[in-house]
């Protein structure tokens, strides 16, 4: 009987060890493992948060930016398959646009938070900004 009850025990041993979650997986995600594949995120504060959450963008095409975005995207993570252009409408119809790469992001993006009205899988016929 004592045989039975420590085999028994070293199956379950075994059988608990080959559940367990490996420590990697229980990691926090890093850097845009949250955007899905073919999107672009972008965010109303820095560090990729601000209220509302974040706002997606997914080529062809331009698309305006939601309201609580629109001049104050101030972080943005890039997982398009191809490069895409934030938009910034100057007036007179003069614009700007700025390439965002595949893979890229920005938790600081103090540069163009203020202009940025939108977002493009073309220049648009803008100017560099």
């Amino acid at each position: 009987m004592r045989q039975l009850t420590v085999v028994t025990a070293a199956l379950a041993a075994v059988l608990a060890a080959s559940l367990a979650v490996p420590a990697a997986a229980t990691a926090p995600a890093r850097h845009g493992r949250a955007v899905p594949p073919g999107q672009v995120y972008f965010w109303p504060g820095p560090n990729q948060m601000g209220s509302g959450g974040a706002w997606a963008y997914t080529p062809p095409g331009y698309r305006e930016a939601d309201a609580r975005l629109k001049r104050h995207a101030y972080s943005f993570d890039s997982h398009a398959r191809v490069t895409v252009y934030a938009i910034s409408h100057q007036g007179g119809g003069v614009c700007l646009y700025r390439a965002i790469r595949p893979d890229d992001y920005d938790n600081n993006w103090t540069a163009w938070a203020t202009k940025f009205d939108g977002v493009s899988d073309t220049t648009m016929g803008c100017e560099p900004g």
